[in-house]
């Protein structure tokens, strides 16, 4: 739910998939509009007054203007559902918008923008980045996610090559979001050791993702991880995972088939 910034007028969003406006004096609802197939999960007024974003579990985010209660474009950049969109307070036509896998995505809708992103990341959080805050001066974005953290956010001003590179973020807590090479699919097998790479209440594999900041995911069917990731990050996984394994093995091995060392008897 928010409110128009100057108008007597209310928007919502809903898990019947509809976005309405209503007005707050009468209790009555305005209009009604049908865009997104799935829950409305955020809906948000420019500082214009004119435009309205709304983002869904559809992972769309559609851009709509009151004035003619008119969709403008229909934004596809998550892959999975949108749960967090946020208007830059400085530039109009620029807003951030946050999904259920941690993917931070920045998009400059302008005249001399594109309805495809501007800057992606991935991996900005382990989990999934519930709300999104800019600075009154538009130079940092604070998101807060439901893996417990709270990250800063800066980029450069839009159409400038000053400061940071123009196709990407860079976080303040240390982490570079700037790399946008080409994400990769990659399988590991992991035979009888599935519950090791897993770890205990999947401690293991949430650290090792955080670390390395790749998506992880173990196929305990095929005994199998599955790593998304940049060439080097897949690269670097898999060397921690073998070291891991093979030191899980010689530690068996020393132990012996009856677990005491005691194997040449």
């Amino acid at each position: 739910v928010q409110w128009h910034p100057r108008s007597s007028v209310i928007c919502s969003g809903s898990k019947d998939n509809l976005v309405k406006l209503w007005d707050p004096r009468t209790g009555g609802c305005l209009s009604t509009l049908y865009g997104h197939k799935n829950t409305v999960t955020k809906v948000a007024w420019n500082d214009n007054g004119n435009w309205l974003l709304t983002s869904s579990r559809d992972q769309l985010i559609k851009l709509y203007d009151i004035r003619a209660m008119k969709e403008l474009c229909s934004l596809k950049g998550h892959h999975k559902e949108v749960t967090s969109i946020a208007w830059h307070p400085v530039y109009e036509t620029v807003f951030a918008s946050g999904g259920m896998d941690g993917t931070l995505i920045y998009w400059n809708i302008g005249p001399k923008g594109s309805e495809e992103p501007s800057a992606k990341i991935p991996y900005a959080h382990d989990m999934a980045i519930w709300d999104m805050k800019w600075h009154p001066a538009g130079h940092l974005l604070a998101t807060g996610s439901n893996d417990r953290q709270t990250k800063f956010w800066a980029r450069n001003r839009p159409g400038t090559k000053q400061g940071l590179d123009d196709d990407g973020l860079d976080a303040y807590d240390g982490v570079g979001g700037g790399d946008n090479a080409e994400i990769l699919h990659a399988e590991m097998e992991l035979g009888n050791h599935v519950g090791i790479v897993i770890g205990r209440r999947g401690a293991t594999i949430i650290a090792m993702q955080r670390q390395t900041k790749t998506k992880m995911h173990v196929d305990q069917i095929r005994r199998v991880l599955q790593i998304e990731g940049t060439a080097r990050q897949i690269e670097t996984v898999k060397k921690r995972v073998g070291a891991l394994l093979e030191r899980v093995s010689s530690e068996n091995e020393e132990r012996g088939p009856m677990g005491g060392g005691f194997g040449g008897f």
